[in-house]
C-alpha cells in the first residue's frame, strides 16, 4: 500500500472503541495494533486515546488525526479508482445499442474518432429496435443507448435529448430542392419511400399525410434506413427521415434534407441514455461525451 498500515489500525481502533475490536475486524494481533498506536502517540507527543474501563475514546488530538487519516484514505481510494479507469481505457469495452440508421452514420463517425485516441479500447455497436435498446441498457447488457423515440423508463438516465423532426430527404438534383419548406401535397407526385409498419416512423409519416388530407400510396416500403437513403439518392424518390439519419450523406453531397411546412410531422425524439443509479466507467462516460460532440457538430 502507498500509505502505512498504521492508518488503518488507527481508524479501526477509533471506530471500534477498543484494541480488541480492531484486532478482530482486521484479523491482526491486538499486541501489534497496540504497539503501532503507542509508537504513533510517542511520535506526535500527545495521547490519541483516553484509556477508559470499557474501552478507548479519542482525545482532541486523536480526533484531529483520525479526521486527517479518513480524508487521506478517501482520497487514496479515489486515486485507485482513477487508476483503474485509466486501465479500462487501455483494455476495456464500451457497448452501445442503437438503430440501423444511426449505426450507418453518426455512431461510426464517433467510434472512429474515439477509437483513434484509445486504440486498445474495444467498442461494440449493437443494432436493435427502440424497445430492445431500452431493455438492454436497463439490464446492463449495453453501456449506452442511442435511438429515436425510446420508451420512458425510471431505470434510464437521459444524457442528451432533442426533438429531431422528420423531413423530406431527396437527391441534391431533385426538382423540389430550392424550396425553403415543403407542403406534404408537393411530395405526392413523386415516388414515396416509407418505413414499413415494423418501424415507429411509419406511423409518424402515415399519420402526417392522413392529417394533411393527402392520400398517398408509397412506392417503396422497407425496414432499412440504409435502403431508404439509397433509394432517395438514386432518383426522384422522397424518403422521410431526420437530419441525423443523413449526417454523412448530407456532408458528402449525396442527399438533401428539406423541411416540411407547418411542422406536420409528430415528434421524433433522439436520446442518448445510460442506466440510472449505476457506477459508470470512465470509458463509457468519455464515449458518451464523444457522441454528444458529434451531435453538436451535426447541428452546426
Amino acid at each position: 500500500m502507498l500509505h502505512s498500515r498504521v492508518l488503518r489500525y488507527l481508524d479501526e481502533v477509533a471506530r471500534c472503541g477498543s484494541i480488541r475490536g480492531a484486532s478482530e475486524r482486521l484479523n491482526v494481533a491486538a499486541s501489534a495494533i497496540n504497539k503501532h498506536v503507542l509508537q504513533l502517540e510517542e511520535t506526535i507527543g500527545e495521547p490519541l486515546f483516553e484509556r477508559l474501563p470499557r474501552g478507548l475514546r479519542l482525545t482532541p488530538a486523536g480526533e484531529i488525526l483520525v479526521a486527517h487519516v479518513r480524508r487521506t484514505m478517501k482520497e487514496y481510494n479515489q486515486v485507485e479508482a482513477e487508476i483503474r479507469d485509466i486501465k479500462a481505457l487501455q483494455s476495456g469495452e464500451v457497448i452501445i445499442a442503437t438503430m440501423n440508421g444511426l449505426a450507418g452514420g453518426i455512431v461510426p463517425k464517433a467510434v472512429a474518432t474515439f477509437g483513434a485516441r484509445h486504440p486498445r479500447l474495444k467498442i461494440t455497436i449493437r443494432v436493435m429496435f427502440a424497445r430492445d435498446i431500452a431493455q438492454a441498457v436497463s439490464d446492463g447488457e449495453a453501456d449506452l443507448g442511442f435511438a429515436f423515440n425510446l420508451p420512458s423508463s425510471q431505470q434510464l438516465e437521459t444524457l442528451w435529448k432533442m426533438d429531431t423532426r422528420l423531413g423530406a430527404v431527396v437527391a441534391p438534383e431533385h426538382p423540389l430542392v430550392g424550396m425553403e419548406t415543403l407542403p406534404l401535397a408537393s411530395c405526392q407526385p413523386y415516388p414515396l419511400i416509407f418505413a414499413d409498419k415494423s418501424m415507429q416512423i411509419h406511423g409518424i409519416v402515415a399519420g402526417a399525410f392522413a392529417q394533411a388530407g393527402v392520400e398517398v400510396e408509397p412506392t417503396y416500403l422497407t425496414n432499412s434506413i440504409e435502403a431508404m437513403k439509397c433509394l432517395a439518392a438514386a432518383g426522384d424518390g422522397i424518403a422521410f427521415l431526420s437530419k441525423f439519419d443523413i449526417t454523412e450523406e448530407q456532408r458528402n453531397g449525396m442527399l438533401t434534407y428539406l423541411q416540411i411546412r407547418d411542422r406536420t410531422f409528430g415528434k421524433n425524439v433522439l436520446s442518448l441514455v445510460q442506466r440510472e443509479k449505476r457506477s459508470h466507467g470512465l470509458a463509457a462516460s468519455m464515449f458518451a461525451e464523444e457522441i454528444m460532440r458529434s451531435l453538436r457538430s451535426a447541428m452546426d
